[in-house]
């Protein structure tokens, strides 16, 4: 992108020659970094001193350079003023007006670098009524609309992990943020200021629900619908041995095949499969026939079939499935973690396999001398240890 990498790290992918700076942060900001620096840029994050960094975080850390300056240090900070003006992208996830406060504001650091895309990571978004209130995935989850549609009819919603709001309506939808303005910025030589919220997100991702309930596809009630569990051929069923299935035939084609293997092709319960009023029953009869095999038991009766049945894995077991391991969608990392591979693959520029998270302040002497800063100033900022 026609930034100084000198002393930057070789790596492989489509974001090569792309310097990203990172302030700290938990959650999507790391996660959008870590993506970031997967498809190759040199991602360089900045930690307090004292912060556990990878020992927290050692997935979503891996693949950087790492940094320990305490922003809160006047000097520090034009240190890392120095540093975001030889990068592409600065990525923050502090409430908003935290950095102005610190001198590190996109106007400050954008007139320095007027080719900088500065990427803002909130919850709630850099302005409204909730702009300076706390909170996690599971609030912005629920402020969206999202956190409602999860669950069962007859019990109280139950949140996804901290999937959708923290990394898919958050961290990944920032990460292409990033990548839109930097684009732009190759075009006409000017960064901008990206807010990225993650209720915006999660609602962007409520896109399609939003479209079913518009045409009366969608009821606004929790587990009633097709695609939230209750639908007698988009759901999970137990088995036998305690463990899992999971069947989504949606299409008439697959649903046939599904019955084809049960038995089921000319039982009048399953003669009307699309009409609602019939789904009690139609349940019912899977949810028995489902207990009487054991998970493995039913993946392999369903292998080969287009039935769309696939067992409930565990997490260890999913590293280790035969499909997955063809694919290297899992690897040991460096340091022995198993983990998620990069994601999505590129023909042309392939990603390198990602690098160990730093050890926290691991990289601070080579990348403030990359920045221009002299040995005496390198020296004030990076203590002997003990001292």
């Amino acid at each position: 992108m026609g930034t100084d990498t000198e002393g930057a790290p070789g790596r492989g992918g489509p974001l090569a020659g792309v310097r990203v700076l990172e302030l700290g942060g938990i959650g999507p900001g790391p996660f959008c970094g870590m993506v970031l620096a997967d498809m190759g840029a040199d991602v360089i994050r900045v930690e307090r001193p004292g912060d556990r960094g990878a020992l927290a975080m050692p997935v979503l850390l891996r693949g950087r350079r790492s940094v320990a300056l305490d922003l809160k240090d006047p000097v520090a900070a034009r240190a890392v003023r120095s540093i975001a003006e030889r990068c592409d992208a600065l990525i923050e996830g502090f409430r908003p007006g935290v950095t102005e406060r610190l001198g590190l504001g996109p106007e400050e650091l954008c007139q320095a670098n007027p080719r900088l895309v500065y990427a803002r990571m909130t919850g709630w978004g850099q302005d409204g009524p909730h702009a300076q209130a706390p909170g996690h995935d599971i609030n912005y989850l629920a402020l969206s609309g999202a956190l409602h549609t999860f669950g069962p009819a007859d019990g109280d919603p139950v949140p996804p992990l901290n999937l959708v709001a923290d990394f898919g309506g958050g961290g990944m939808l920032l990460a292409l943020g990033v990548v839109s303005a930097l684009l732009r910025a190759q075009r006409d030589g000017r960064g901008q200021v990206v807010d990225a919220s993650m209720v915006d997100g999660t609602a962007l991702l409520l896109a399609m629900t939003y479209g079913f309930l518009a045409n009366g596809l969608w009821t606004d009630q929790r587990g009633v619908n097709l695609l939230d569990g209750s639908g007698p051929f988009y759901r999970v069923y137990r088995c036998r041995d305690q463990r899992h299935v999971a069947v989504g035939c949606l299409e008439e084609q697959f649903r046939a095949d599904l019955l084809r293997v049960l038995g089921l092709t000319d039982d009048p319960d399953f003669a009307t499969p699309d009409d609602r009023k019939n789904w009690p029953v139609m349940n019912q009869r899977l949810e028995q026939i489902f207990t009487s095999r054991t998970r493995d038991n039913w993946a392999a009766l369903f292998e080969g079939t287009q039935a769309c049945v696939t067992p409930v894995l565990s997490l260890n077991e999913a590293a280790a499935h035969p499909h997955n391991l063809a694919r290297g969608t899992y690897l040991a990392g460096p340091t022995g973690i198993v983990q998620p591979s990069p994601a999505p693959r590129f023909g042309g520029t392939p990603s390198d396999a990602p690098r160990a998270a730093p050890t926290p302040g691991e990289h601070t002497a080579e990348v403030l001398a990359e920045a221009g800063l002299t040995s005496a100033e390198i020296a004030a900022l990076t203590p002997e240890p003990g001292r």
